[in-house]
């Protein structure tokens, strides 16, 4: 019964964290490059720097300038 319980409080998590997560997102550079992101990312007026978080977790930043396109994913 216990074991039942585990992997029912398993498929719960799994299911409530994919329904908090936001669209991922694809940033494609002037210089070729493409980048897939965790979330929406966020723009920094003052700095004119794009913050987002990789697909490895890691937060990040890109020069506005340096991104040609963002486009959500479809899931």
């Amino acid at each position: 019964m216990t074991k039942i319980y585990a992997m029912l409080c398993a498929g719960m998590m799994t299911l409530a964290l994919s329904a908090c997560s936001g669209p991922n997102y694809v940033m494609h550079t002037n210089d070729g490059r493409t980048i897939v992101t965790q979330g929406k990312p966020s723009t920094d007026d003052e700095t004119g720097m794009i913050k987002y978080e990789d697909a490895s977790g890691a937060k990040q930043q890109i020069n506005r300038s340096d991104v040609k396109e963002m486009t959500a994913l479809d899931d």
